[in-house]
């Protein structure tokens, strides 16, 4: 099975170098071994997620973003249970599903959710779905047996006309994420018919934890030239690490190892939207494959926290999903015999990247409406003082979790 790691993810700043050395502890190994149809979904998630990344980054003017490909991916294929005709298609293309059938796609989703949940002590991760329609609207059964059977969704049906159907969707957002994202929608439409929702939830305890009292204000040098003072983290250990003409990038483990965050800092002349626009699955694969242990690996990184949202409709639509969205021309046939199109794709995100770990959630919410309603190493100093791109990743799947870009490392206690 192709081994697609994909796990750029952020951390590091400023340089201190007066650590003790630290080691990983031994890993009790959880192998995932994972049949050849659900290797091919991974391979297809991590280039569906990279291409909307770029979109997203193409798009927002937010100095900070972050995206869960994983909870895109599972909330559409989700409704792709839902679509017929070219409505069907579209998707399909769109999350690079060509060349599996609907019972392989689900098959291979199943398998992929049981699958990355965590056994690591230091380490949780949880993926939880949701659908809720409207009282009296008529929902095909098959459609949530599947979405039931394969993904595990809860369904409720709710009265979206009053305000506590909107309690009970941004209830269920809050509590999956541990109330690090607390609502998802502000308003459900008069034409709302049906909401599908994908929440995960990441909280991941360093190998090698970051020491507290090596925090120093330090500077951070920002796209416009200007620089600011921000807590940067230090830390020194053995870590996998590589380097191109275009970046560097350490591998930083949580717990035993099963789930990484790689931290990719721009070369000389470079920036984080250069190796943004450089990313492909294949560009991906030979970068995780030139990775090798380096025994002394100095680590100073910011510490930062924020929280992103976005409308996911319009990349989407330039992605070549169109004609879901298209109140004449969309096909959820396999849903109701209602004439229903997706009127918003909603997508958040929370990190909080500290001494001891990494906490991370992602929501994604499809709204569906009516037409009418060896040797001696020399010591690596890994200074990530500029813009710089992240990932989360796990790591016998490849499965890309989490992946973003921070200009601005702020950090709010």
């Amino acid at each position: 099975m192709k081994n697609f790691l994909f796990l750029l993810i952020a951390v590091l700043l400023g340089a201190q170098i007066s650590c003790q050395q630290e080691t990983i502890k031994p890993a009790e190994k959880k192998i995932i071994n994972l049949d050849e149809k659900s290797a091919q979904l991974i391979e297809s998630d991590n280039t569906f997620g990279l291409n909307l990344f770029k979109e997203v980054r193409e798009m927002s003017n937010k100095e900070n973003i972050m995206i869960s490909p994983l909870s895109v991916s599972i909330a559409l294929a989700m409704t792709y249970n839902g679509a017929a005709g070219d409505t069907k298609t579209e998707i399909e293309k769109v999350l690079q599903l060509n060349g599996l059938t609907p019972e392989q796609i689900n098959n291979s989703y199943e398998a992929l959710i049981k699958a990355l949940k965590s056994l690591d002590k230091d380490v949780v991760f949880e993926i939880a779905n949701a659908i809720y329609y409207k009282t009296g609207f008529d929902v095909k059964q098959p459609f949530l047996d599947i979405n039931s059977n394969y993904y595990d969704a809860e369904v409720n049906s709710l009265n979206f006309n009053l305000p506590s159907a909107l309690v009970a969707i941004n209830g269920w957002v809050n509590e999956k994420t541990h109330q690090k994202i607390k609502k998802i929608l502000e308003e459900l439409s008069p034409d709302a018919r049906m909401v599908l929702l994908n929440a995960i939830y990441f909280n991941g305890i360093w190998a090698v934890k970051f020491d507290k009292t090596g925090t120093k204000l330090r500077p951070f040098y920002k796209p416009d030239g200007t620089n600011n003072d921000v807590a940067t983290m230090h830390k020194e250990s053995k870590f996998e690490y590589t380097l191109n003409e275009l970046f560097d990038a350490v591998k930083l483990p949580y717990g035993s190892g099963q789930y990484n965050m790689i931290v990719m800092r721009p070369a000389k002349g470079k920036t984080s939207h250069d190796i943004i626009n450089q990313l492909t699955a294949e560009t991906w694969q030979k970068l995780t494959e030139e990775f090798v242990p380096v025994k002394h690996v100095s680590v100073s990184m910011p510490r930062f926290k924020f929280s992103f949202d976005i409308g996911l409709k319009e990349v989407l639509e330039k992605m070549g999903m169109v004609k879901a969205f298209d109140a004449q021309k969309a096909d959820f046939s396999n849903i109701s015999d209602d004439d229903l199109y997706i009127s918003k794709v909603i997508h958040k995100s929370f990190i909080d990247v500290n001494e001891t770990g990494t906490e991370a959630a992602a929501v994604t919410a499809v709204v569906f409406s009516t037409t009418s309603a060896g040797e001696e190493e020399k010591k690596i100093y890994f200074n990530v003082n500029k813009p710089f791109v992240f990932a989360i990743t796990e790591k016998d799947t490849g499965a890309i979790l989490f992946i973003g870009e921070v200009q601005n490392p702020e950090y709010e206690l």
